[in-house]
């Protein structure tokens, strides 16, 4: 099965999608709650529908597990799951701010450390991130490494501070905040994730409890197959399952040294 080949014709058709709609109102009109606990819009709803109809073309049995629509069955013999965030970064989209993807990834066992191919397209630029287990990740063609950046004072850093427990998650990061210089939040977990894989930023961390394994299963094998690192706050491998409601907590970082430092200075809060 030639994957890549599959999901940069998937990325592809939603990102035209996409671009289209971005010109209707309709695209903001919700319906109802996903099966993610977020607004379902009509853009998203499309983006899931052109990854369906795009699977279908190339004459697929599978399972989806979508952000949107929960986990429905195509084809008569499913032999894989393909775990689908339509569009990352909704409300970045549809305001026009220039940050968001849409995610896609697959594996024969519904789980985070069973990726086999990944998929991750910003939606606003010229940029597809492609990964396929033990031969390493891409972005358009061009192999990506992770920075080389081990210290904080210098390390550009990513935190998601989007939750009503901020003073606590505060608490808990807060050394690491003092020691850190460059912070930033993007409003796309799955493309920021994409910048610690190819160097543009050192590391990102979600300590919230909150995000969904469907918003970050294909950026973790990318992260992977580019050398950099994520793990669990206690430095273990991410195996958590693959579906809507299953939420995870990570730390991502370009390099092991770097890792260590993070994780050191959380541990003195």
């Amino acid at each position: 099965m030639n994957w890549l080949e599959i999901l940069t014709d998937a990325t592809q058709r939603i990102k035209a999608e996409v671009t289209s709609l971005l010109k209707n109102p309709i695209a903001k009109k919700t319906y109802g709650i996903g099966a993610g606990g977020d607004h379902k819009k009509h853009i998203d709803l499309e983006a899931e529908r052109v990854l369906v109809e795009t699977l279908a073309d190339h004459n697929l049995s599978f399972t989806l597990i979508s952000e949107e629509t929960g986990v429905r069955s195509f084809g008569s013999n499913p032999a894989y799951y393909v775990t689908a965030d339509p569009i990352d970064g909704t409300t970045n989209t549809l305001r026009g701010l220039p940050f968001s993807c849409t995610s896609i990834a697959i594996s024969k066992i519904p789980r985070l450390d069973t990726i086999e191919a990944a998929a991750i397209a910003d939606l606003f630029h010229d940029a597809t991130y492609l990964a396929q287990k033990n031969q390493g990740a891409y972005c358009n063609e061009r192999e990506i490494i992770p920075a080389l950046t081990e210290s904080l004072d210098e390390a550009v850093i990513g935190v998601d501070f989007n939750t009503y427990k901020v003073t606590k998650l505060s608490a808990k990061l807060n050394s690491l905040l003092t020691a850190t210089k460059h912070l930033r939040h993007l409003g796309a977990n799955a493309l920021e994730l994409c910048y610690v894989a190819d160097g543009t930023t050192d590391a990102f961390i979600d300590l919230r409890g909150k995000l969904r394994t469907t918003d970050i299963a294909a950026a973790v094998l990318i992260i992977q197959e580019a050398g950099a690192k994520i793990t669990t706050l206690q430095n273990t491998t991410l195996k958590n399952q693959l579906d809507p409601k299953e939420t995870v907590s990570f730390i991502a970082t370009a390099n092991a040294t770097l890792h260590k430092t993070i994780l050191e200075t959380i541990e003195k809060a």
